[in-house]
Order: C-alpha cells, then structure tokens, then sequence
C-alpha cells in the first residue's frame, strides 16, 4: 500500500512539472493585488482588487499627471511655508524659493516629495483644495468609481482618503498614455538646480524595480505610510506586451510585481484579429462592398484563448427611408469574442457614394460647395 502511494506521489509530481503554472495558482502577499494589460486594460490578475484602502504615496501619479496636463511646465513655482512644513518624505525645499514646476514633479515621482506635492498643488490648483478638487473630478473622468481623494501627497491626515487596485491600475494606465509623465516615470536619476548651493540636487528613483531589480520595468510610484503600509504601482514591458501591476499593504511587494509580470508576460500575448474580414464577404447586394471598419483588434489572450478567438457581424436592415434620408455612416458593429465572452467591438461603417455632377448641375450650380 505504501509503495502504490509512493508512485502515485511521483506520478503527480512529473504532471506537475509538466504544467507548473497550471498546477499552482500565484500568490502574492499583498491584501489587494492587480496585474493589467495596458493596451486593452484587459485584467490578467486579480486579488480583493476592488476593495478600498489606503494608498499612500502612490496618491502623488494623480498630482504629476494633473501637473503635467495642466500646461505650466515650465512656470515658475514659488514655495510656501505650508508645502515646507509638510511632513514625511521631502526634497528639502526652502521657503520663498523658486523652482521650475518640471523639477518638482521630478522630485514627487523619484523622491515622493510631499513638500513638492503641496507647491505642485497650490501652483496649479490654486490652493490645495482647489487641487483636490481637480484629483477628483479627474479620477471620475478615469472612471475611478471606488476612489476620493483628500491631498495631493497620501499622508494619513484624512479618512477620505482612499482608492482600490483596480482604480489605480486605471490611473496609471491613463497616465501613461502622456509621454511626458512616462519619461518622467520611467527616469533613474535626475539632477535639478540648487538655487542656494553651489551644487545640484540629485534624485534617484526610490523604484528598485526600475533601477535594479527588475530590466523589464520601465516605471512606477512607490508608497508608504504607518496606516497604509506599503503600496506600489509598476510598469513593465517585454516583446510589445506592456503591463501595469499594483499592490497595497504588500509585506513583500518588489516580488509580488516581479511574480505578476512574469506570469502576465509568460502566458500571454498580444495578438492582432483583422476586423476588415467581416465585412469583405456579406451576401447581401445592398452591403456588399460597401463597408470598412478604421482599426483591427488587438488583444492580449494565452495560448488556449487564440485557439477561441472568432468574430461576429451586427449589421441593420436596410430601410426603405434610406433613399430619402441616406444611409447612417454606422450601419453595425464587428465584435471579438473568446469562446462566448465579448471582449471588444467597433464600429461597421457604410461607405457613401458620391453623386456624379451632370453638365447641367454643374451648369446651374447644383451639388457646388458653398
């Protein structure tokens, strides 16, 4: 009996070593955990993503994003006394000093600045609440639905203060999209000027990830506070798939990121479905050669998801009003499925003919511009 549970165990442990990734679900010490695609914003992984929490300086994506959009990078920022005496982390900044706006958020991003959050803030806001206003109209642009912002830095000076994995994915994947906050993300060491010294302040990025943990990591926000504890969002490329991942009050969060983007880049793939297919071959006189669609799909699936991947085509029924009023230039929808899942659509248009001017419209003006 001993001996046939012996094989047994071997038996099991060659199938497990066969399929790894099949055999063991991954872990992370996080409480809540997110690993996203960032192209479709597709959710490759998840842990108690959508529960509120605490977020630390991770806060400080949405203060450098505003600061970015808000047009005055170059302005002159006077520093005042309140973003002085903020507390925790800061770049040292002196009262009444002037420094450029570019250079503050340089220092929010790789040094988690809260004395820079503050200047940022009442430059661009106003005032910190007026900032704080500006973070949450935008975080409900975003569609940050589980999320309120308090301060433009994360210290734990308010109860209203929180967001989820999931919404700071969100953020970050919106973030992003804007080139400059992705050369300032993704930076290891800046120098800014020293208006009172005669040397530079230097900043190195406090993302080990991004400076030496990880050569994938192309950037990310570190966080930290007593009630929040550690939270961090990263991002990461290899072979053209582009991930975010985010952790909060993670005991262990440098590996919980490295573990995500090796599953995420491990199993899955961006792949490419040309939408222009469904509408080549429609069987219908009145379709036929008449449609197009403006982009291919283009989704991150694994090796067994390819395999289900197929299109559907909605398209309306042609009305007889059409001769008078025309036909609409949406006229339907190509859909992407895995299996029975929906996962994308885009529009079916209908291309217009155009009317041919006779001699005698051209004569009389008919059809003319203008």
């Amino acid at each position: 009996m001993r001996r046939q549970w012996l094989v047994w165990v071997i038996v099991l442990c060659f199938f497990c070593s066969l399929f790894p990734n099949e055999a063991k679900a991954m872990s992370v010490s996080a409480k809540s955990a997110i690993l996203m695609e960032q192209t479709t914003g597709r959710v490759l992984f998840e842990k108690d993503a959508h529960t509120k929490r605490r977020i630390a300086s991770i806060t400080k994506i949405m203060t450098a994003i505003l600061a970015i959009e808000s047009g005055k990078w170059e302005e002159i920022v006077t520093v005042s006394e309140r973003a002085v005496r903020t507390e925790g982390s800061s770049i040292y900044l002196k009262p009444g000093e002037k420094i450029a706006l570019k250079h503050l958020v340089y220092g929010l991003m790789l040094r988690s600045g809260n004395d820079a959050a503050v200047a940022i803030a009442e430059h661009v806001g106003g005032s910190v609440e007026g900032f704080v206003f500006l973070m949450n109209k935008k975080a409900a642009e975003i569609g940050m639905t589980n999320t309120e912002f308090a301060n433009p830095h994360g210290l734990d000076d308010a109860e209203n203060h929180y967001s989820t994995a999931y919404d700071m994915a969100l953020l970050m994947r919106y973030a992003m999209q804007n080139e400059q906050f992705r050369e300032v993300s993704g930076t290891k060491l800046y120098r800014a000027p020293n208006p009172t010294e005669d040397w530079d302040r230097v900043w190195r990025n406090k993302n080990k990830l991004l400076t030496h943990l990880y050569k994938y990591c192309t950037g990310g926000k570190t966080g930290y506070t007593k009630r929040a504890k550690r939270t961090l969002v990263t991002t990461a490329s290899k072979d053209g798939l582009d991930l975010i991942a985010v952790t909060i009050d993670a005991g262990d969060d440098w590996n919980d990121h490295m573990v995500m983007y090796e599953h995420g880049f491990a199993h899955y793939e961006l792949v490419t479905v040309k939408a222009d297919e469904i509408v080549e071959q429609i069987g219908d006189p009145f379709y036929d050669k008449h449609l197009f669609v403006v982009r291919d799909f283009i989704y991150p699936v694994t090796k067994k998801e390819e395999a289900l991947i197929h299109l559907k085509r909605k398209l309306l029924r042609p009305q007889e009003r059409w001769k008078e009023t025309g036909v609409p230039s949406i006229v339907g929808k190509a859909e992407l499925y895995i299996g029975n899942e929906k996962v994308d659509e885009t529009p079916i248009f209908y291309k217009q003919q155009k009317k041919t001017r006779s001699f005698f419209d051209w004569l009389l003006g008919v059809g003319r511009d203008g």
